[in-house]
C-alpha cells in the first residue's frame, strides 16, 4: 500500500445544517432526491456499505455497525459535532465548494471551519445567470449585467461549473450577438415556467464567457457519455482555460481518453469510486490506463452528508494505495515514483490547475 497525502477535494458541496431523520439521511445517501423503494434501503448499496465501514469509528462506534445504531449515535452527538468529527477525520485538507446547489447547506467558510481545512468557492454558471435575471429589467441589462457578474466572480472564485451544458451534444461555436439576444428574450419571458436555465444558446454564451475569464471550467457529465464534448474541447484548445470533466461514471474511460488527447482537459476520480465501493481500485486503474497521471484529480462530489466526504476520501485513498502499491510489488514501478504520482493525483494536480497555495 502507498500512503496518500492530505487531499484536495476539487468538487463538492456543503453539508446540511439541520438534524437528519432517517428519510432525509436516506434521500441524501442515495443521491437520487427520492426515498428508497418500500422494503429497501440505500444502506444496501456500495456507498451505504462504505459509510458503515469508514464512518462509525469517527463517532466512537465499531466498523460495520447496524444503520440504526449509527444514526442513533449521530443524533446523540448532534449534527454540528457529528459533522465536525466526520470532516476532520476525512483526510481532506482543501475543499472546492460549488455553492450553486439549493438547500440549507454550509458555505465554504463553514465547511472550512468544521473540517479544520481550507475552502474556496466554485461559481455555478446557471445559478449566476438566474441571480442576474432577478435584478435585470430588460434583455440588454441582463446581458450587460451577466458579463459583469462573470467578470466579478472570476476575481474571487477558483473555477466556474456548468451543470447542464455538458449533458447534450454541444455546439462548439460561440453564439452570435443576435442569437444571444433572441435566446435571452425567450428565456426571460418564460422563466417562471421553465425554471433553471437550460436554453442551449444561453448556455453556450455562458460557457464562452467563462472560457474568456481564464478560470478553469468544470463540466458536469452526470451519467452521460462525454465524447460529444470533443468538438468543444477542440474549439477551446490554446485559449488558456482548462476544462475539468466531472462525474463521468460509467463513462470514466471516455472522460480519461479526452483528458489524454487534449492538453487542457482533465478528468476527476472520486465520485465513480464512491458508486463502486469495494470495486473502486479496478475503476481507478481503468482511469489511469488512459489519462496521463498529471491530468487526473480527486473529487468527492459530496452533497449534504459529511459521510459522503469521508467515504469519497477513504475509498479514493484506499484504491490509489492498492493500485500503485500493486504496481510497486510487481516491480513495474519504484516506490518513489508511486509516492510522487499519489501526491499528484491526491492534491498536486488540483493545486496547479486551480492556482492554490502550495502548487509546484
Amino acid at each position: 500500500m502507498i500512503d496518500t497525502p492530505p487531499l484536495v477535494d476539487q468538487y463538492c458541496h456543503g453539508i446540511l445544517r439541520t438534524e437528519l431523520g432517517l428519510g432525509t439521511f436516506e434521500t441524501a445517501l442515495g443521491r437520487t432526491g427520492t426515498l428508497p423503494a418500500p422494503g429497501t434501503t440505500f444502506f444496501d448499496t456500495q456507498t451505504g456499505f462504505a459509510v458503515r465501514r469508514w464512518c462509525p469509528p469517527l463517532l466512537d462506534l465499531e466498523p460495520h455497525c447496524p444503520p440504526a445504531r449509527y444514526l442513533a449515535r449521530r443524533r446523540e452527538l448532534g449534527a454540528i459535532e457529528a459533522g465536525r468529527r466526520l470532516l476532520r477525520g476525512s483526510g481532506i485538507s482543501t475543499y472546492l465548494v460549488d455553492t450553486g446547489v439549493p438547500g440549507d447547506l454550509t458555505a465554504p467558510h463553514e465547511i472550512a471551519a468544521a473540517g479544520a481545512a481550507d475552502a474556496h468557492e466554485i461559481v455555478c454558471l446557471e445559478l449566476l445567470a438566474e441571480q442576474v435575471a432577478d435584478t435585470s429589467g430588460s434583455v440588454a441589462s441582463f446581458l450587460a449585467n451577466l458579463a459583469e457578474a462573470v467578470h466579478t466572480a472570476a476575481a474571487s472564485a477558483v473555477a466556474f461549473a456548468c451543470v447542464t451544458g455538458a449533458r447534450a451534444e454541444l455546439d462548439p461555436r460561440p453564439p452570435g450577438p443576435g442569437e444571444v439576444r433572441g435566446a435571452a428574450g425567450r428565456w426571460l419571458a418564460g422563466r417562471r415556467r421553465h425554471g433553471r436555465l437550460d436554453d442551449p444558446v444561453l448556455l453556450r454564451h455562458l460557457l464562452w464567457n467563462a472560457v474568456a475569464s481564464g478560470r478553469p471550467l468544470q463540466l458536469q457529465l452526470g451519467m452521460a457519455d462525454p465524447m460529444p464534448l470533443a468538438a468543444f474541447a477542440d474549439a477551446t484548445s490554446g485559449l488558456g482555460t482548462d476544462l475539468v470533466l466531472l462525474h463521468g461514471y460509467p463513462y470514466h474511460r471516455q472522460a480519461a481518453h479526452l483528458a489524454g488527447v487534449h492538453p487542457h482537459v482533465y478528468t476527476d476520480a472520486g465520485p465513480a469510486l464512491v458508486r463502486t465501493g469495494a470495486r473502486a481500485a479496478g475503476v481507478l486503474a481503468e482511469i489511469m490506463e488512459l489519462a496521463p497521471f498529471g491530468k487526473v484529480l480527486y473529487s468527492s462530489g459530496a452533497w449534504g452528508l459529511p459521510e459522503l466526504h469521508v467515504v469519497g476520501a477513504r475509498l479514493f485513498s484506499q484504491a490509489l494505495g492498492r493500485v500503485l502499491g500493486g504496481w510497486v510489488a510487481d516491480g513495474a514501478w519504484s516506490g518513489g515514483d508511486a509516492r510522487r504520482v499519489a501526491e499528484m493525483i491526491a492534491a498536486g494536480n488540483a493545486r496547479r490547475v486551480y492556482g492554490l497555495a502550495g502548487a509546484a
